[in-house]
């Protein structure tokens, strides 16, 4: 497991709106995404990101990077971390194009996710 930040994700009430403002602030592009609330993919000059809508006020989620999910789930059970009913990636087209994610808890309650990048 790398552990590096690999994706980040913005949940907000107004995809459209944060398109205009991140990209504004930022330059990010934006590209539509797989998600149903008219999210979009974001591309950065480092690390790639995504938004969504539906979500507002929620802070940022932060992914880090792991070789193998299932491995790395295993091991977040058994340092007595959470792991979260969301699934993003489970499909094999956003697997291909974004690789898959899961939302977890540590061991004290702190929310983290984690990305296995497509192969």
């Amino acid at each position: 497991m790398a552990g590096e930040i690999s994706f980040f994700e913005l949940g907000v009430g107004d995809p459209e709106q944060a398109r205009t403002f991140y990209s504004g602030l930022f330059g990010w592009t934006f590209e539509p995404g797989t998600t149903d609330g008219g999210g979009f993919a974001i591309t950065t000059p480092n690390v790639p990101g995504g938004v969504h809508g539906g979500d507002t006020g929620a802070s940022p989620y932060l992914f880090f990077r792991v070789d193998d999910m299932l491995t790395a789930l295993d091991k977040v059970r058994e340092l007595g971390g959470t792991i979260d009913d969301f699934d993003a990636g489970d499909d094999d087209e956003t697997a291909a194009r974004f690789g898959r994610f899961k939302l977890c808890h540590d061991n004290q309650g702190s929310p983290f996710g984690l990305h296995e990048p497509p192969k």
